[in-house]
């Protein structure tokens, strides 16, 4: 069970290097546990502001932040193409920092939900004192087998659907990389193209689920090219994270972080694979496998929402008031 709507009861602008405008917004208990939410994508922005009911608003400060490129924050990534040499993991991290000392905040739970699971995980990485606790769900690490299982290993599944997503490609172009030079092409025609067809293999891929509904991921046509113009220029750079900057190879760095990991057993789009490796790795981490969700789903939220609020309560106890 989820807790009621609520809106929040601040929000504001922070100011960054190269013209970039971050959006935040804070929630629930002004003097409780303070907790980071980070959205999925890249791209997806904070949207209508549900990941809000995860977090009981009497435990918790809740924090949303739009990521750059996406959502509120300025600029938007197919408006304005050169912000992407400004677009990377380490940028991300460096905005989250920011936003944490600007809000005055000495260490927060983190809470991602797909690819902001990653950005969770690579942002505990690099500031381990800075997370008291993260709680991941439809986990995803950022890795290479991780991309091209979303972009070509689940063709047989859906080979209709992917026929379709090749169509505008080179013959020997790996899809990421053809979508990406196609998203960023001079062509404003080409580029919107591109963006259809992303929006719509998205949607495909994540159809087995109990959230999936019919038509496109995104009902308008600017988000759809926004989305897939951040998401196909992470995807293609492995998120930024390569080598041994990885999640996966790092993961049991995050010993001494209580974590926990929720997934959708029917989670065609990523595989439980994934956070059960990422699980054995991370010394103390809980997994659980939801059996009837997709790349999220009821249930899947219902955990994560719990988990959440039972780090709050064990941290608080009964001092927020």
């Amino acid at each position: 069970m989820q807790h009621p709507p609520l809106e929040p009861f601040t929000h504001g602008f922070l100011e960054r290097p190269h013209g970039v405008r971050l959006y935040w917004e804070a929630s629930g208990n002004p003097a409780g546990r303070p907790a980071l939410y980070l959205h999925g994508g890249p791209g997806g922005g904070l949207g209508k502001g549900g990941y809000r009911r995860r977090f009981d608003p009497e435990l918790h400060l809740i924090i949303g932040l739009d990521q750059r490129g996406c959502g509120k924050s300025t600029p938007w990534a197919c408006d304005d193409l050169a912000s992407l040499e400004t677009q990377t993991t380490a940028h991300l991290i460096d905005d989250i920092e920011a936003l944490r000392q600007h809000l005055g905040v000495d260490a927060w739970l983190v809470h991602g939900v797909s690819w902001g699971s990653t950005l969770a995980l690579a942002y505990a990485l690099a500031h381990p004192r800075r997370v008291s606790a993260i709680v991941n769900l439809a986990v995803t690490t950022g890795g290479r087998w991780e991309i091209d299982w979303i972009t070509d290993g689940i063709a047989p599944v859906f080979p209709e659907a992917h026929e379709r997503l090749r169509e505008p490609l080179r013959t020997d172009e790996r899809t990421i990389d053809g979508y990406a030079r196609l998203l960023t092409d001079d062509d404003p025609r080409v580029r919107i193209d591109a963006g259809d067809r992303w929006d719509a293999w998205e949607a495909t891929h994540i159809s087995l689920g109990p959230l999936a509904k019919p038509g496109p991921l995104h009902e308008d046509a600017r988000h759809r090219l926004n989305f897939a113009t951040l998401a196909t220029h992470y995807w293609a750079r492995d998120c930024f994270l390569p080598g041994e900057q990885a999640v996966l190879p790092r993961a049991h760095e995050l010993g001494g972080i209580p974590g926990v990991l929720v997934h959708g057993r029917r989670d065609i789009s990523g595989p439980a694979l994934t956070a059960w490796q990422l699980h054995r790795a991370w010394p103390g981490s809980r997994l659980e496998i939801v059996e009837e969700d997709g790349h999220g789903g009821p249930r899947s939220a219902e955990l994560a929402g719990a988990a959440i609020d039972a780090f709050a309560r064990a941290a608080l106890g009964h001092s927020v008031s």
